[in-house]
């Protein structure tokens, strides 16, 4: 008998370390499940505190404020012209510049070919800047302005500069002639640039080289610029006051 209460006890004592060991190891899930919601929690609340701090610093904090605008790429136009027209709102937050607006204000310039209008945190605002090229000197008889390839006329003139044609326009010439008349102006040989006074464009098929000794070539359009100039060269020999090379396949003088 003292044999047989003695397995039953080591069986009873079995069971109860096993049910305490199983009583922890739950224990020990639950504290496990307890500090993963809480971890979860605590990211939450600090991703929030983040975010407040950030939005506190980008919109509402003098840590990134506009101060100061940087302008690049300006020759033509003084960095002065270029402030005025911008209207960059400073000592306000730089996230709210308003870039797009910068940019539709100073595309109003007629010089300023395109322009890109960035943030450079923390405290500026970045104007880039690329003007357009003069090709041509555009002559509407009370006022210069340049002229460039696309047929785009802007910045007023004293005078023209040396080395550039100039552009004249009759009282017919719309923007498709005066672009044509760029055109003209961007592909004529230099040999022959070099005896051109002016060109004068009346409509798109009708613009006339005046030279410098007052003979007049009548060019046409800007089409087959290569070859009217090589056949206007072989004709300029001939003694004649008008050199027809409009259609280069069958050239007159008179």
């Amino acid at each position: 008998m003292a044999r047989g209460s003695g397995g039953r006890g080591r069986k009873r004592g079995a069971r109860t370390g096993s049910q305490e060991r199983t009583r922890k190891a739950f224990a020990r899930r639950q504290r496990a499940r307890r500090w993963l919601t809480w971890r979860y929690v605590l990211a939450a609340v600090l991703l929030l505190l983040a975010l407040g701090l950030g939005t506190y610093a980008v919109y509402f904090s003098a840590w990134l404020r506009a101060d100061a605008v940087q302008v690049i790429g300006n020759a033509q136009l003084s960095e002065k012209q270029v402030l005025a027209t911008a209207d960059v709102p400073l000592g306000g937050p730089l996230a709210t510049v308003d870039l797009r607006a910068i940019e539709v204000r100073l595309r109003s310039l007629a010089t300023v070919k395109t322009v890109d209008v960035s943030r450079t945190w923390p405290h500026d605002v970045r104007i880039e800047i690329v003007e357009r090229t003069p090709v041509a000197v555009l002559d509407r008889g009370d006022r210069l302005t340049n002229l460039d390839a696309a047929g785009v006329a802007f910045g007023r003139l004293d005078k023209a500069p040396a080395g550039l044609p100039r552009v004249k326009v009759g009282p017919g010439a719309d923007g498709d002639a005066l672009a044509e008349g760029a055109a003209v102006v961007v592909a004529l040989d230099p040999a022959v640039s070099k005896l051109v006074d002016f060109v004068e464009v009346r409509t798109v098929d009708e613009i006339d080289l005046h030279l410098r000794d007052g003979r007049l070539v009548r060019w046409g359009s800007a089409e087959q610029a290569d070859d009217k100039a090589a056949v206007l060269l072989e004709l300029l020999g001939v003694d004649a006051k008008v050199y027809d090379v409009s259609v280069p396949g069958a050239p007159t003088t008179r």
